[in-house]
């Protein structure tokens, strides 16, 4: 089955400049530390904010509207080729976005730091000040679900005549790209043994099947040694397995959730093999001792590392839980791929994308049976791809539903160009089944588990 269309409209590359003549008061906060910010909203999706640098050399370095390629080289070694926002779109939402007669990206910019009290909503901090705006027209026809197109590069004027920051410019890079994607959906909570289809609109078909269980010391034992023959590197990486006998029954451990293809074989697993315990004199697991999953692949004959999900509940009165992911490549050092936190009561959402950095993993080549389809590639306005790694660009990402829901249902979405065989896809259905299960394992102590997650 095909992948589904996907399209990422992506803002990037800003910079702020102001002549000398014009160039703003700060109270006393230089330019190098960047107290300005930006408003980014396209249409009816979420606002979001970014910090923006300043160029600090007042000699304008092309003209308004200008893409000379000296002028954008010195903005990109400046702003790093930063990705600001990023817009993703399904099928139903580019459809409905080409059928608006004004599709655009708003930016303001605003002088003042990027604060709580600024993402919290349209109530800025009493410091915050308009300094201008730009509409970049995202015309309809150039919405393209198989080409990359640019709506907007280079520099242009943000003061609209307002005194002391008319001559105020902005760089900046919109554009959009194709970015097909893998969709698989869960059958059911994963501590059920779900089935999972791959999706595609309202046609879904069965792909891989799911078991859930327990491991115990002496099951991981057994598999110990296929694992610990892989390299030093990785080796690192495993857990010591605690010896104690007389642990407190309060914790959450051995859970394991292994995903078969259609014809039964293994092709992918998460294992939890750091409990989940909560802190001294509290109903926490604390991020300074998280539990942690391993999320394994068969190379071989024998099941390899490929990542480590660690997850915890914030402190104070968050109801936030936090997760690092980890790339535990054989030949190179561990890599996080994804640091972040999930309302525990309204869910949230995973999600590794690489826009902007890259990480030296290499899979290895097998057969493809999921569908077929071309990746994604950069286009102008590029915001740090870097060439010859695999995981660049958007990866993966996976709805986590809150603990208010009665039925969590996961579903994957997959870029295609990170999908060369079923392990590949296999592997991030395990991980996506790891970060659902990991919101019951940093539940409070004082509540108690489903039935199924009790051994």
């Amino acid at each position: 089955m095909d992948p589904c269309p996907f399209l990422r409209i992506l803002v990037g590359n800003l910079a702020l400049k102001f002549p000398v003549a014009a160039k703003p008061s700060f109270s006393g906060v230089y330019p190098s530390s960047s107290p300005c910010f930006c408003k980014i909203k396209l249409n009816d999706f979420p606002t979001q904010f970014v910090t923006v640098p300043l160029v600090v050399d007042g000699e304008a370095s092309g003209a308004v509207g200008s893409s000379s390629s000296s002028s954008s080289s010195s903005v990109s070694s400046q702003s790093h080729s930063s990705l600001a926002a990023c817009f993703s779109l399904n099928k139903s939402q580019i459809e409905k976005l080409v059928k608006r007669k004004d599709p655009s990206v708003k930016i303001e910019v605003y002088t003042g730091r990027l604060g709580p009290a600024t993402c919290s909503g349209d109530v800025f901090g009493s410091s915050a000040k308009l300094l201008g705006r730009i509409i970049v027209p995202v015309t309809g026809s150039s919405l393209s679900e198989t080409k990359p197109c640019v709506f907007q590069n280079g520099w242009t004027a943000i003061g609209e005549g307002k005194k002391g920051y008319s001559s105020a410019q902005l760089h900046l890079t919109v554009r959009s790209e194709p970015d097909p994607r893998f969709v698989f959906r869960f059958d059911g909570e994963p501590e059920c043994s779900p089935q999972v289809f791959q999706v595609q609109g309202s046609v879904q078909q069965p792909v891989f099947t799911c078991k859930f269980g327990f491991r115990n010391e002496r099951d991981w034992d057994r598999s110990r040694s296929s694992i610990t023959e892989q390299s030093s590197t990785s080796k690192s990486w495993l857990p010591k397995i605690r010896s104690e006998r007389d642990q407190s029954a309060k914790e959450r451990k051995g859970w394991s959730i292994t995903i078969h293809d259609l014809s039964g074989s293994p092709v992918a697993a998460a294992s939890m093999v750091t409990p989940f315990v909560p802190s001294p004199g509290s109903h926490r697991v604390s991020r300074s001792n998280p539990g942690a999953w391993l999320i394994l692949r068969p190379v071989d004959g024998s099941w390899r590392p490929w990542g480590r999900l660690e997850a915890w509940r914030e402190s104070g009165g968050s109801d936030s839980i936090g997760y690092r992911f980890e790339l535990l490549p054989a030949t190179s050092a561990a890599a996080t791929l994804a640091n972040s936190t999930i309302s525990s009561g309204s869910g949230g959402r995973f999600t590794i994308d690489m826009t902007g950095s890259a990480s030296p993993a290499i899979s290895p080549n097998g057969s493809f049976d999921l569908g077929s389809g071309s990746g994604s590639r950069p286009g102008s306005g590029d915001f740090g791809y870097l060439t010859g790694y695999q995981y660049k660009g958007f990866v993966m990402s996976t709805m986590v539903e809150g603990m208010k829901k009665k039925s969590r249902r996961p579903e994957v979405e997959v870029a295609v160009q990170h999908v060369t065989c079923t392990e590949d896809a296999a592997v991030f259905v395990a991980l996506a089944a790891a970060v659902d299960l990991s919101m019951d394992a940093c539940r409070l102590f004082s509540q108690k588990l489903r039935k199924e997650l009790r051994q």
